[in-house]
């Protein structure tokens, strides 16, 4: 079994040197500069880590279809910054920035196409269950951006169906990564199908966390400007849960009528001409959170499925040292302090 500092060295010597085709520089110098730009990598490293539970050293075998997760992630980063029309991504311009709309198109197509290369590098004896897993969560994460993309134009969603989204969207990609670690080592389909759950589970958690720190997280650590969320009127885990306990509070007359379903709705509508109307509406919005307290609400749903993941993990039967490895994978991944 290896250590976290080894994970942590195989995983910048994999990524700070993927290879890609020198020509044509203009389909593939955009692949290099999204790899470059960074990020979390918490999908390869978690690949990495399931894999290191059952096996010592890492090969060609495990480091590539690792590789895969990131490559293909970043592929949907690209695509995600042109629906979106971003024009910054982790503190950098966005492909389509830097480059153009055509040039992102086609070298997010082409990371898919390398994505898919690397995955086929599994092991003969488990590429068909590896390859099943890969293309069923492409095709769910592309749901999920469908599904997310619905919602623009819905004035409110269900919690079931933001759940369903975000399950698409973030957590089966982490799931898979997971699942596929422990695939490649060659784990039984028990221990594969729980750290499965595990990682649906600390996915989940991880885009309410990401919601939270939205509005109420610190600039300064978050990356970000606070706030983006409820500006782009965008449906997140917050607004889902106030629009459905304010409705059921305002019924009730349980809280008073400015700090209820029909206010929150009104807020959300408010113009942002300047950064004055944006400040405004954020410190609305936030108010009607905390009067409702979803803030609390929300840190309670992380910790919920915390807890879960975690539960998901002790079934295996892995033995102290390997399951605290999952603990504080899950921890550091959630921000969490033990």
């Amino acid at each position: 079994m290896m250590n976290e500092a080894q994970i942590e060295d195989a995983l910048s010597e994999l990524l700070d040197n993927l290879d890609f085709p020198a020509a044509p520089a203009g389909l593939y110098d955009p692949l290099r500069y999204m790899i470059g730009i960074g990020g979390k990598r918490i999908r390869p490293r978690l690949c990495l880590l399931t894999y290191s539970l059952f096996k010592d050293g890492f090969t060609d075998e495990i480091l590539q279809p690792a590789a895969a997760l990131e490559v293909f992630h970043s592929f949907t980063l690209i695509h995600d910054d042109i629906m979106d029309r971003a024009d910054m991504r982790r503190g950098m311009p966005t492909v389509a920035t830097k480059w153009n709309g055509n040039t992102a198109i086609l070298s997010g197509d082409v990371m898919c196409i390398d994505s898919c290369r690397r995955i086929s590098m599994a092991p003969p004896q488990v590429l068909p269950q590896v390859l099943c897993l890969f293309t069923k969560t492409a095709a769910q994460v592309c749901e999920g951006q469908q599904l997310d993309m619905d919602f623009e134009t819905e004035k409110e969603v269900s919690m079931e169906r933001y759940m369903e989204m975000i399950g698409c969207k973030t957590a089966v990609l982490i799931a898979c990564a997971a699942k596929t670690g422990a695939l490649i080592a060659g784990a039984d389909a028990r221990a594969c199908d729980y750290l499965y759950d595990f990682g649906h589970s600390l996915g989940l958690a991880f885009q309410i966390t990401d919601d939270y720190l939205d509005t109420f997280g610190d600039q300064s650590v978050f990356g970000k400007k606070i706030g983006g969320d409820i500006v782009n009127g965008k449906k997140t885990w917050l607004l889902t849960r106030a629009l459905e306990k304010g409705g059921e509070m305002e019924a009730s007359e349980a809280v008073a009528p400015e700090y209820g379903r029909t206010a929150l709705l009104k807020a959300m509508e408010m113009p942002v001409a300047n950064e004055r109307d944006r400040e405004l509406k954020i410190r609305k919005v936030k108010e009607i959170y905390e009067a409702l307290g979803v803030d609390e609400d929300a840190k309670y749903e992380i910790i919920r499925l915390h807890a879960a993941a975690m539960e998901s993990a002790g079934l295996i039967g892995l033995g102290k040292v390997r399951y605290e490895m999952l603990h504080r994978y899950a921890d550091r991944l959630l921000g969490r302090n033990r």
